[in-house]
């Protein structure tokens, strides 16, 4: 499997879709499907049983999953960026980079 460009925690924008130009914190990535759950983005409705945790029931709001191809991580200046890997010189470990200013994203 290809390694992706975004990593739970990621400052993300949507660049296309019904919420693009919105952005959010990634919660959750599945590699597999390459998908994101991102804060805030792409809510649904979904109506709930009542059970011990919710004892009402109801229609609650939560987020569904974006494709990947329709997020771009944010650096440090607030733009969304597209990402380079390159070797660290000190540990020799892959790094995740800014192409636009060449900074390393944590």
């Amino acid at each position: 499997m290809a390694k992706l460009h975004i990593k739970k925690g990621d400052n993300v924008m949507v660049i296309a879709g019904n919420h693009k130009g919105s952005s959010g914190r990634v919660l959750y990535v599945d590699v597999k499907k390459q998908r994101a759950i991102v804060e805030g983005i792409n809510l649904v409705s979904k109506h709930t049983r009542p059970s011990a945790d919710n004892p009402k029931g109801g229609i609650i709001k939560q987020e569904a999953p974006v494709h990947i191809s329709n997020l771009m991580v944010i650096d440090k200046t607030g733009k969304p960026t597209r990402i380079g890997r390159k070797k660290n010189e000190k540990t020799g470990k892959s790094v995740r980079y800014s192409k636009k200013t060449g900074e390393v994203i944590k």
